[in-house]
């Protein structure tokens, strides 16, 4: 659902009054109410990284929709984000300094085309490192990442079924078999 159009990011960013699941996307305010399917596989994913997050010192923080200026026109809220433990937010911190290492969009009907398309680009463009696309219709994750941190874009791009294990070499440790994602 559309609440307005013509936006610029400050104009989004300085309301507070938006409902949960907004975001600005090419100036137009997107009001997106995850479904079922959406919240238990963010909720099996979350879960799996907080455990991988909190098992050793110096994995990083992940965390859950935060706010993330990408354009002029574009503030979007990742399902989820992570960063490395020297880019963690301090405890008095109110924001994210700068994007995150990694962010995870699951599958909404009403936003998926953004997901696949501008969303995907602007992470793109913007310089975050691994990118996860959550299929819940396919029961797939599409992975798209950089070979090395100065890569000027995703190089690799793999798609990930039920016998494969979701993993990230940006974060050691970190391992999902794509059939638990999508466990109830």
């Amino acid at each position: 659902m559309s609440l307005a159009t013509g936006l610029t990011a400050d104009e989004f960013l300085a309301r507070d009054d938006w409902p949960p699941g907004s975001q600005l996307l090419a100036g137009e305010v997107i009001v997106n109410q995850p479904g079922l399917p959406h919240q238990l596989v963010l909720g099996n994913l979350f879960g799996s990284f907080r455990e991988c997050t909190r098992a050793a010192p110096g994995r990083g923080m992940v965390g859950l929709s935060v706010d993330l200026r990408l354009g002029p026109a574009d503030v979007y809220a990742p399902d989820l984000w992570w960063v490395r433990e020297e880019r963690s937010p301090g405890p008095d911190d109110t924001a994210l300094d700068g994007l995150p290492d990694l962010v995870a969009e699951v599958r909404s009907p009403s936003t998926w085309r953004f997901d696949i398309g501008r969303k995907k680009s602007y992470y793109e463009a913007a310089g975050i490192l691994e990118l996860w696309l959550v299929d819940t219709e396919s029961r797939s994750v599409l992975v798209y990442r950089r070979s090395s941190h100065d890569q000027p874009q995703f190089d690799e791009a793999i798609e990930l079924r039920s016998d494969d294990a979701l993993t990230s070499p940006v974060l050691a440790g970190f391992a999902l078999p794509v059939a638990d994602l999508f466990a109830r």
